[in-house]
């Protein structure tokens, strides 16, 4: 499925955010539904559910090395390892969300929800806490992951 297919927005994340909503990123696709459907769907054909799906951002470049570094954002089936979807996007798109997630959290675990949509109307909605950010080279960076209090990785 092709990048470009995708478009995505956050609200919530800013100077004008309102510091307890829970971040929102939307994704919408422009391309041929049912290749995102089934791509979102189980093998009984049912979508998955939130607990069945990973989001992750995975730089292209070190994140020290430029002002703006590239990434991309990926929507995994859980079970299976395939991706469901990819987009690109820069680490100043991608950490603010994150960070945003956190400070509207207070002393509870950190939210944000995603919404996939295609062509303006909502094919899924999921309630995440978990957002894990790679470097180029594949590490994980705690630091700038969203990853629930208790969950050992």
């Amino acid at each position: 499925m092709r990048r470009d297919y995708f478009e995505l927005t956050v609200e919530g994340v800013g100077d004008d955010a309102d510091d307890r909503a829970t971040p929102l990123v939307r994704i919408d696709f422009h391309g041929p539904e049912g290749l995102l459907r089934d791509r979102l769907s189980d093998t009984d054909g049912e979508l998955l559910a939130a607990a069945e799906v990973d989001v992750a951002f995975r730089l292209r470049e070190p994140l020290s090395d430029a002002a703006d570094p590239e990434g991309v954002v990926g929507v995994t089936n859980r079970y299976t390892g395939d991706f469901v979807l990819e987009l690109n996007e820069t680490a100043t798109d991608v950490l603010p969300f994150i960070h945003a997630a956190r400070d509207s959290a207070g002393d509870e675990d950190a939210r944000y929800r995603v919404e996939i949509d295609v062509e303006g109307e909502r094919l899924v909605a999921y309630d995440k806490d978990t957002f894990l950010v790679y470097d180029h080279e594949g590490n994980l960076l705690r630091s700038e992951s969203l990853i629930p209090s208790g969950v050992e990785l």
